[in-house]
């Protein structure tokens, strides 16, 4: 699989719900860079930590929270950004944006990931503290 393939198979994860593919893609290892200043805001080190927060993610926005569309993947050796748009609703607020989603390849797997978002103010008021 190209850097491309995995970067494709890892929004495909993310979007269908897919835990046993996405573990199997991303490194034990990993690193990931949540933006903003929010309650989910920071680095995550290790598996355990992204699922906890990306669980806590979604019990808190009631399951809705979804990347809707990816495109524009580019590569860059082992650097993958992808070009996405994603939401959320919980109570009254609503979460709707771009982003890009950049993802470090080694061996197969992603090992870190940084995330950024169109309207970092919108997302810190969605998520709170």
């Amino acid at each position: 699989m190209t850097n491309i393939d995995i970067a494709k198979a890892y929004i495909t994860a993310v979007q269908t719900g897919d835990q046993a593919s996405l573990g199997n893609l991303l490194s034990p290892a990993v690193v990931w860079h949540q933006p903003g200043n929010n309650r989910f805001s920071g680095t995550k080190n290790g598996i355990a930590e992204v699922g906890g927060m990306i669980g806590a993610m979604m019990e808190a926005s009631r399951g809705t929270f979804a990347i809707n569309s990816a495109s524009r993947y580019m590569a860059n050796g082992d650097l993958v950004a992808i070009e996405i748009e994603f939401s959320g609703e919980q109570d009254d607020a609503k979460l709707s944006q771009a982003g890009i989603d950049l993802l470090r390849l080694n061996g197969g797997k992603i090992v870190e990931v940084w995330l950024f978002s169109s309207d970092p103010i919108q997302e810190d008021i969605f998520w709170g503290k």
